[in-house]
């Protein structure tokens, strides 16, 4: 097994093509030929481009192209004038992987009692809540505008999915609180359809006395002790759920359709004046203000992740199949070295120390490699997201969902507390464009190509989004695809938002 491991880790470690993995999973389970009379079942979504492109069968055919690979951005006006743009691959994979979904969401009250944990293979999908492209103000409802990003691997099936699903996930999880929201000045209850007379969070104090406590029986009682529960981590909350059940849809769906691989997935959320930014993956969200940065997510990777994944390896040693070991040496170690001390450090250490080597640390580690080659389990390079409940290791029979984790970091911006000049945006895009640009190289693009628009040009978001895709793919030269310094540009899937933070958008 351990030989596989490393036949497989040299394979993809030592690749500069632009066939290689990049940062996600490294054996393709996509486009591989049925086995004579092996069962076939169908795929849960046809592959397909954004909707909001509107690309005909040729314009399809043409985005595909590895050679030319052209830059698509959507005809008409998208939700805030928001800009977007997408370009594929140099040759990694046969489709773009990336999906995005552009909404306006419709959050309907629930009638009576009724609930519902998520979306059943049963449900009408598209009707458990409405998505328009016009704003409703009915008093009835509240609504949230939505983005998403998702990056998929190992095949686009789950990213797909996710950005058919994932606004009617949190949809459905918004619905549970819509009433609460709607009531700015009231404080959730702690309870909800529920008999038992629950005092408000705000009632309760800090000290016990005889009106806190909650007398369960005649003969017992418990003092409770409340905690304060703001909308906002209602939301939050909400959000966080909506992914938790986005990802055991999938895995329920798999046994009915073909939904190959997983993805990053990255969420906006603009709901009552604040903008919530979820990310599971290494997918990232930047606000340019005023000129200056604020980063709106994070990266989760396996040396961003380490300690949590070798966490898991430690209180469940039986996921590494007793061949790989949670504990990080700062190189393979060698049969020769048993008996000698070493540099290591495990999830409860962001330091080194030494320690004896026994024959325990000369399995394979569980996370191999530095920076963007950093691998779990040598085969994938991402630590969060949706899907990959079929992927294993090279050659065996040991599954690495177990570590990678679906629940977003949610992040939140208010509107309402900044003011905003025209030239503000929130930038979103996947991986393909962070691995060449960095954060002020973006905002400088932002700001060249917006003063150089008029004001009122319905379109001078989507011109930033496409030079941003523009410069991260560069100019395909004789020595592969270049950017402006000569470096290498992206050979990865790009996708890109540009969201307009202030100036003629009016929010609701």
């Amino acid at each position: 097994m351990i030989s596989k491991v490393k036949s497989a880790v040299a394979n993809f470690m030592g690749g500069s093509g632009t066939s290689s993995c990049q940062n996600h999973a490294c054996v393709s389970r996509s486009g591989v030929p049925p086995r004579p009379g092996a069962e076939v079942i169908p795929v849960k979504f046809p592959f397909e481009r954004p909707s909001f492109l509107e690309l005909t069968p040729e314009e399809l055919r043409r985005s595909a192209d590895h050679i030319q690979r052209p830059v698509l951005t959507p005809p008409e006006r998208l939700l805030w004038s928001t800009g977007y743009a997408e370009v594929i691959n140099s040759g990694k994979s046969q489709n773009n992987e990336d999906q995005a979904c552009c909404e306006v969401v419709n959050v309907e009250r629930r009638s009576g009692n009724s609930r519902r944990n998520s979306l059943s293979s049963t449900d009408d999908e598209e009707g458990v809540c409405n998505t328009h492209t016009s704003e409703n103000k009915e008093k009835d409802r509240i609504c949230f505008h939505y983005w998403g990003l998702f990056d998929g691997h190992a095949g686009p099936g789950a990213a797909i999915m996710a950005s058919k699903l994932l606004h009617l996930q949190i949809c459905e999880q918004l619905r549970d609180i819509s009433d609460i929201l709607q009531n700015a000045s009231m404080p959730p209850p702690i309870c909800l359809n529920s008999e038992l007379k629950t005092q408000s969070v705000e009632q309760v104090e800090d000290t016990p006395t005889e009106e806190n406590r909650v007398f369960t029986n005649e003969s017992t009682c418990r003092f409770h002790q409340e905690k304060k529960v703001s909308h906002q981590s209602l939301v939050v909350g909400a959000i966080e759920n909506a992914f938790k059940q986005m990802d055991e849809h999938i895995e329920r769906e798999r046994s009915k359709y073909s939904i190959l691989g997983g993805c990053c997935a990255m969420a906006v959320v603009y709901l009552l004046g604040k903008l919530y930014v979820a990310n599971a993956g290494d997918s990232r969200a930047i606000i340019i203000r005023n000129g200056k940065i604020l980063p709106m997510s994070r990266e989760f990777t396996p040396e961003t992740e380490r300690q949590r994944i070798q966490f898991v390896g430690f209180m469940k040693p039986e996921l590494l199949g007793n061949e790989f070991t949670y504990l990080e040496f700062p190189r393979r170690i060698q049969y020769k070295e048993l008996g000698k001390r070493m540099l290591f450090r495990d999830h409860t250490m962001t330091g080194w120390a030494y320690k004896t080597i026994d024959e325990n640390d000369l399995k394979f580690p569980l996370i191999y490699g530095e920076g963007k080659k950093a691998r779990v389990m040598a085969t994938i390079g991402v630590t969060r997201g949706l899907g990959d409940h079929d992927l294993k290791v090279y050659g065996s029979n040991i599954y690495i969902k177990p570590f990678l984790s679906c629940f977003p970091e949610v992040r939140v911006y208010d509107l309402m507390h900044h003011e905003h000049c025209p030239d503000d945006v929130l930038v979103l895009g996947t991986d393909g464009l962070w691995d060449v640009t960095n954060d002020k190289e973006v905002a400088d693009v932002v700001a060249s190509v917006l003063s150089n628009c008029e004001p009122d040009n319905p379109r001078r978001f989507t011109m930033v989004a496409q030079e941003l895709v523009m410069k991260s793919r560069g100019v395909l030269k004789e020595r592969g695809w270049r950017l402006a310094n000569e470096k290498l540009g992206s050979g990865d899937d790009i996708s890109v938002f540009v969201i307009p933070l202030g100036g003629p958008v009016t929010y609701t």
